[in-house]
């Protein structure tokens, strides 16, 4: 087995240039700078390695101080999957607010702003915007990361949000190629199977990957998905057919082809890791996202060595592996060449984000409804959140309507008895239903049904995808949980 550590030839370089790990920690660990010096190219970034922006511009700048062109990725799509607000919430309302407003100038806007402020912290790859038409609306997992379940308004806000936030320096990665929505399981947990004809495929869910291609987007993640019209034996991040015949091919796209985290049990659990590393590069990927759940420099290690192996077997063309790692390099320069220089701030739009979402909010009245003035009562029907968005993201209405009206207090709820529960603790209280995705969680829906029965005066608050009845004395629809979806909720509820 080879040791990269030790390793300085050209095929153990581009092994390593091929992969985006991430790591523990605020600050960059010695042997993450040490493979920088030996050829990685990139860096990934999650939650756990975020505090502040100004951190993240300190970690940044460590990086770069090793290796000036590296690329350092994040999964900042806004709105419910943020990582640089993390502790916070988003600033930025989600894809699926934006498609509610249906104004593409709005959603360059927000997505410039966006840009503008990861480019501030040294992020210049965000694995960003989801590009999926959310067709099958119990998708676990897409929701209300995508801008809608209607094909031609997805393909404009994604090719928009593509436009804008590339405006600002910072190289898109449109995703989950090729389409994400129709899926019925989390790619996290398993694999997802897609069963629709090819015609069906090429009318929806490739459509907004068109625009994006059009719209010059500097990468795109494939999916960990199987997908039988286009390849009926192996998942997309694993198809030569998908990923280089239609892809490439097809769709006449030339940049970075980037997988969806490999560790994924969709991958992890079906080929492995380090086969699914070597498949995926065969089959047309040009680099491997690897460390939202591992993050060791054995993992790196492993990977890399998995290819090096490969091809000194002959199970990967050298020349494969050396065309994936010039990819990563051109994009890099791109990013170099691109990278905002001083008084990039002056174009900032720091209020975007807020306008959105009180543009995206729906709000329906059964018969008269005056603004609450006094302290309510908070009960958030919390349900399991998916990896992708992750639990330490603070959610909901309760910290603004608390600033608005002082003394409003709240409590989570979830299972059989959340309704009974949330009743004793309200109190005589005026109740605030939050619920996330009402029509995907029956336990939810009869929490309501228990509410409104007792305080038919409860106000609900939707923040998931509104397909469920709106009821309540007054309903709002925010479509999304961002820190910004609630402000603009509590305005709301406050009559501010």
């Amino acid at each position: 087995m080879t040791t990269l550590a030790r390793a300085t030839d050209t095929l153990t370089r581009d092994a390593l240039t091929v992969l985006q790990p991430g790591f523990a920690g605020t600050t960059a660990p010695d042997w993450l700078l040490r493979r920088l010096g030996e050829g990685l190219a990139s860096v990934a970034l999650f939650g756990r390695n975020v505090t502040s922006p100004e951190q993240v511009a300190a970690l940044t700048a460590q990086l770069r101080a090793e290796r000036e062109d590296v690329l350092v990725a994040i999964d900042e799509e806004g709105g419910d999957v943020t990582r640089l607000e993390v502790r916070t919430g988003s600033s930025f309302p989600g894809n699926h607010a934006l498609g509610a407003v249906d104004d593409v100038g709005l959603t360059r806007a927000v997505a410039a702003e966006l840009g503008r402020r990861l480019a501030a912290a040294g992020v210049d790859f965000n694995w960003a915007p989801s590009a999926d038409v959310n067709s099958n609306p119990d998708n676990p997992v897409i929701g209300v990361r995508s801008f809608g379940a209607d094909t031609d308004l997805v393909a404009r806000h994604t090719a928009a949000y593509v436009t804008g936030m590339q405006s600002a320096g910072v190289a898109t990665c449109t995703k989950h190629f090729p389409g994400h929505g129709d899926t019925g399981i989390d790619s996290h947990h398993a694999m997802p199977r897609i069963d629709v004809d090819a015609d069906v495929l090429a009318e929806r869910d490739l459509v907004p990957f068109r625009a994006a291609v059009a719209a010059g987007t500097r990468a795109v993640m494939s999916a960990h998905i199987l997908v039988p019209a286009l390849d009926p034996d192996l998942p997309a991040t694993l198809s030569r057919r998908i990923l280089t015949d239609l892809l490439r091919g097809e769709m006449g796209y030339d940049g970075l082809i980037v997988t969806d985290g490999i560790e994924m049990k969709a991958i992890a659990g079906t080929y492995g890791i380090e086969r699914g590393t070597v498949l995926a590069i065969a089959a047309g990927a040009d680099a491997i996202c690897v460390g939202g759940g591992l993050s060791d420099e054995g993992t790196v290690r492993r990977l890399g060595d998995a290819l090096v192996e490969a091809v000194r077997a002959g199970e990967l063309p050298e020349e494969r592996l050396a065309d994936a790692a010039e990819r990563v390099r051109a994009l890099a320069r791109w990013t170099t060449a691109n990278r905002p220089g001083q008084g990039a701030s002056d174009t900032a739009d720091g209020d975007v984000g807020l306008r959105a979402a009180r543009r995206a909010l729906r709000i329906t009245v059964a018969g008269e409804s005056a603004p609450l003035t006094e302290p309510a009562y908070v009960a958030a029907f919390t349900p399991v959140a998916n990896i992708a968005v992750g639990d330490e993201t603070p959610w909901g209405v309760a910290a603004e309507l608390g600033r608005l009206l002082p003394g409003t207090e709240t409590g989570s709820f979830n299972g059989a008895d959340a309704g009974r529960e949330a009743l004793a603790a309200a109190g005589s209280r005026r109740i605030v239903a939050v619920v996330r995705d009402e029509h995907r969680h029956p336990w939810m829906a009869a929490a309501l049904d228990v509410l409104l029965a007792a305080r038919p005066d409860t106000i609900v608050v939707e923040m998931g995808v509104p397909r469920a009845q709106a009821r309540g004395a007054l309903h709002l629809a925010t479509h999304g949980a961002a820190r910004v979806c609630g402000r603009a909720a509590a305005e709301a509820i406050a009559g501010v």
